[in-house]
């Protein structure tokens, strides 16, 4: 293993294996360490006694002898989204009973993913193996099937359980080994929903994995060893090719090894291939990310207050969405459809060899961009992966980036922004994070702010005014797909760290499956 700056390598450490299961038994009758109620603020309705009149509330408190009443009430628990009241009781087959709030009405994805995560949070703390969930409502709401709901609870607790430890020098394990969702149903079918929830989850962590990675130890190189990784390990459907910075020159990718001229890392152009086991192939899809494995700013280097330079690292969040969605769809395998996964990896930095303000590239469409500011690089890589992609014959293209601080001040830090002409891919795209829970909201593609981006001496200048800084660089990245091609640009500056633990989210990928599921004839 190569030596890195300051001598760091990340521990590995196994991601516990969790038991699943979807069981039919009374809660009476279910034995662990806690058994953990979800229930919404209409379900904590009680009587003129002060009586649950909920049954499955009821059973439970008659069994305990009226203690999850009283505790429910001295405590002031309400089935707000976010509460949460966990005891010690006698009386049942379970060492702890708890109750978690889902808030008004539990109508969504996310609101059982957060079930989950409530969950996880409460089993570290009781230090339980074995955990079962049952919702007190058991009729699900009619935009979710009894499936999905459990396979949202399972996203939830995989994700709320995961730590990540690979850089402290310590770390705790989580002790739990089994969970059992209670009172869905059982049978193929909402096994088949929980297993898929497993794969997606296990693909966002990977996901998380390379942004927490800090640029010392994921360099281009590393990110690139990842993806060949992945398509090692499902090499029955995904292939890998990574070109060389000479291969890249060959193809003149100008736009992208100009923002890679100034490390002593080199560029590495990844793309993976997947392609269905068997049966024709009826679309052809394109998932490419930003992968700049570190953004000095350049030239124009981050300086001040808010240059947020500290956590650049994470300027590879779209490729870490891309590579965990090929993860993902690696293991499910779906038929009819051909996905290619492409990012133009590399870092911004600064050297006597680096790209200066002034400069003029050129990217392989032939396009000549005046760099007039080295710190909107992620644009230019893009650019040339764009050109990559619809040179491969796609027919939809879905780009994500951490591309700019415009669209964090216009959608705050937990809403990726959309851009598209293409009002059906749009459709799509919705469609798929409904069910995966994750928010994004469609932003205009003002053709006349164009005017900002001309150049005097070349095709265009590679940023423009302050005023409207994500819908300029959505159309800046236009200019480089094919008008016959479908084409989706996701800024996801915001949602790709939660600001608050300041670590990764693994955002976009299970959107990205999602989608590409929708595209396929599985």
């Amino acid at each position: 293993m190569a030596h890195t700056l300051g001598l760091t390598q990340p521990a590995n450490i196994e991601l516990p294996k969790i038991s699943f299961a979807a069981k039919e038994i009374d809660v009476a009758e279910w034995k662990g360490d806690l058994l953990a109620v979800g229930v919404s603020e209409k379900d904590m309705t009680k009587d003129e006694n002060s009586k649950f009149q909920n049954p499955i509330l009821k059973k439970l408190d008659g069994l305990l002898g009226g203690l999850l009443a009283e505790a429910s009430f001295e405590e002031d628990f309400t089935g707000k989204a976010g509460q949460s009241l966990v005891h010690r009781l006698p009386g049942l087959g379970s060492k702890r009973v708890g109750l978690f709030g889902l808030g008004q009405s539990a109508s969504s994805p996310a609101a059982f993913h957060g079930l989950g995560e409530a969950v996880a949070a409460a089993a570290k703390t009781a230090q339980a193996s074995g955990v079962a969930v049952i919702l007190a409502s058991s009729e699900c709401p009619s935009a979710m099937s009894k499936g999905n709901t459990a396979a949202a609870i399972v996203s939830g607790t995989v994700l709320g359980l995961y730590e990540d430890n690979r850089y402290k020098s310590e770390s705790k394990k989580p002790q739990l080994k089994s969970l059992d969702i209670l009172g869905l149903g059982t049978g193929p079918e909402i096994e088949k929903k929980i297993k898929y929830a497993e794969v997606v989850s296990c693909a966002i962590i990977f996901g998380r994995e390379l942004v927490n990675s800090p640029a010392n130890v994921l360099t281009p190189a590393a990110l690139a060893a990842e993806a060949s990784k992945i398509a090692s390990l499902y090499s029955d459907v995904l292939s890998a090719n990574i070109l060389t910075e000479e291969q890249c020159r060959e193809l003149k990718l100008g736009s992208y090894l100009g923002v890679a001229a100034a490390s002593a890392n080199p560029p590495h152009f990844i793309h993976l291939c997947y392609k269905p086991p068997s049966g024709p192939v009826k679309t052809k899809l394109a998932l490419v990310g930003k992968g700049l494995t570190f953004d000095s700013g350049g030239y124009n280097i981050k300086t001040g207050p808010g240059c947020s330079i500290e956590t650049m690292k994470a300027d590879m969040g779209g490729s870490a969405a891309v590579f965990g969605a090929a993860k993902a769809l690696g293991q499910i395998k779906p038929s009819g459809v051909e996905v290619h996964f492409i990012v133009a990896s590399c870092e911004n930095m600064i050297s006597g060899k680096g790209m200066r303000p002034g400069d003029i590239v050129t990217a392989s469409n032939g396009k000549t961009i005046e760099v007039n500011n080295t710190d909107a690089e992620g644009r230019l890589t893009l650019a040339d992966a764009l050109v990559y992609a619809c040179n491969q014959g796609v027919e939809k293209i879905v780009d994500l980036a951490t591309l700019t601080g415009a669209c964090v001040v216009a959608l705050g830090p937990s809403i990726a922004g959309v851009f598209t002409p293409n009002d059906d891919l749009a459709k799509e795209l919705f469609q798929a994070s409904e069910a995966s829970g994750e928010k994004f909201w469609r932003m205009p593609l003002e053709e006349s702010y164009w005017e900002s981006m001309k150049s005097g001496v070349a095709d265009m200048v590679n940023t423009g005014g302050r005023q409207g800084g994500a819908i300029n660089a959505a159309l800046f990245l236009k200019q480089f797909v094919d008008e016959k091609v479908k084409w989706m640009h996701i800024d996801m500056a915001g949602p790709v760290l939660n600001d608050k633990k300041h670590v990764a989210t693994g955002f976009g990928i299970s959107t990205l499956v999602e989608w590409v599921l929708k595209n396929s004839s599985s």
